[in-house]
């Protein structure tokens, strides 16, 4: 550069434009794969047997909806649709965008299918937060071929996307990214990318960066990008420890791994404050698991068990509840799931307490491994053919709904066995159920 120094963006080999237009770019943006074969992750899709890698190499390409969480490359795979197939490719965000911005948007997808014999793929970006109206625009355009529609959502389209739409389109599931995917795209990013390669990136804590970025890969690339903007000079390997990205992100992780110690010590304490009718606590361990990035699946799970093990008939809802908030949680997902975990876990730490049904299973278990060859008294037999009636095979059973109250005091224990398992308690509504046996069968409650 005559008269002059030569600029940073010179010495990495870049133009003026390739300057002013990559200079102000994201990482996550300048890295952006542009072939399947450049993705990181979502094999079901795009490997080898994977229907969207099917489409391309078919040259065809039905409107779909991607439904992933942030990060997990739904733009980015849109875009390699469309560069595979040489398709003229438009953008919209649902967030600003109204029925003018989709009319306007068909009516240029049309005249590139009349003038140029050319086919548009409209990408919509969170098309969950388009109206009815707003949906219903695109549906003559799917219909008569002018368009090729992908929308890009975070939430259950089953809910957010109508009926008409959803009948129109096929929907794929994109995955967090795994660790290993996002580690493999920093380290691709900082030896290729022109603006950060020469800063002979060191991570040194990859865990945090990866705990951080919880499947985004944009927000590793964030991160590191912004680790970047801290060091004046490029002459020496940069170390992005634990202290520096914590300093640059504001964000301490939480003190959790979800397969070591931590896991199993904050799990421990969830259920003891649920167990102990402490809802505050228990939201407290709750919220210390979905922020170290627990999977809620695995905490509802748990809240299941628990509403059979700790409350159990003492109020039979409990089991009912938690079954729901399990569906909940595997439907709409983080981070609204959260609120759904919240109602479940408040329900089930203020609910009554028995562990009646459990302590009777653990009775039985034991009593019926030691008596192993006990016999099933005759007039408990099943008796389908005339042979086992005259056999004797149920003889001399007693049908309770004949008797009053539905009740007759039978035997239905093996001979010699005189257990007693389930012992209900008086919370809730098992007091009730402890009553009404207390009536039936007299002195054995």
């Amino acid at each position: 550069m005559p008269g002059g120094t030569q600029s940073q963006d010179d010495l990495f080999g870049l133009s003026s434009k390739q300057k002013a237009a990559e200079h102000f770019q994201p990482l996550a943006e300048r890295v952006r794969p542009r072939t399947l074969d450049d993705m990181f992750g979502q094999d079901h899709l795009v490997g080898k047997d994977g229907p969207i890698r099917k489409f391309i190499e078919q040259g065809r390409l039905p409107s779909m909806i991607f439904w992933g969480p942030p990060g997990s490359g739904k733009t980015t795979l849109a875009e390699i649709c469309a560069g595979s197939l040489d398709f003229q490719f438009d953008a919209l965000s649902a967030v600003d965008a109204g029925v003018k911005d989709v009319r306007k948007a068909l009516e240029l997808a049309g005249a590139a299918q009349r003038m140029e014999r050319r086919q548009t793929l409209l990408f919509i970006d969170e098309i969950h937060r388009f109206n009815k109206a707003q949906q219903d625009s695109l549906l003559h355009a799917i219909e008569q071929g002018i368009v090729i529609l992908i929308g890009a959502t975070t939430e259950n389209p089953s809910f957010e996307v109508n009926a008409a739409l959803m009948s129109r389109m096929q929907v794929y599931i994109l995955e967090p990214l795994e660790k290993g995917d996002i580690e493999a795209l920093v380290r691709k990013a900082m030896q290729d990318d022109p603006l950060i390669a020469p800063y002979k990136t060191v991570i040194d804590d990859w865990d945090y960066l990866l705990r951080y970025a919880g499947g985004d890969a944009r927000k590793a690339l964030n991160a590191v990008e912004a680790a970047l903007s801290i060091p004046d000079s490029p002459e020496v390997p940069v170390h992005l420890s634990r202290d520096l990205l914590e300093t640059v992100l504001q964000k301490k992780l939480p003190v959790y791994d979800k397969k070591g110690e931590s896991h199993y010590d904050i799990i421990s304490a969830f259920i003891k404050s649920l167990r102990g009718s402490d809802p505050d606590a228990a939201l407290f361990w709750l919220a210390r698991m979905l922020e170290g990035g627990e999977d809620p699946k695995f905490i509802a799970r748990r809240m299941v068990i628990f509403a059979s093990e700790d409350i159990g008939n003492a109020d039979p809802y409990a089991l009912t509840l938690a079954i729901s908030v399990f569906h909940a949680v595997e439907v709409i997902g983080l981070p609204e799931a959260g609120i759904n975990l919240a109602q479940g876990v408040t329900y089930l730490a203020g609910a009554p307490k028995s562990n009646a049904s459990y302590k009777a299973l653990h009775g039985a278990q034991r009593c019926a491994a030691e008596h192993q060859e006990a016999a099933v008294p005759m007039h408990l037999h099943n008796a389908p053919t005339t042979f086992m009636k005259q056999s004797g095979y149920g003889k001399d059973y007693r049908y309770p709904h004949d008797f009053p109250e539905h009740f007759v005091q039978e035997r239905y224990l093996p001979e010699g066995l005189e257990e007693l398992f389930y012992l209900p308690t008086e919370e809730g509504r098992e007091k009730f159920i402890r009553e009404r046996l207390e009536k039936l069968w007299g002195r054995k409650y």
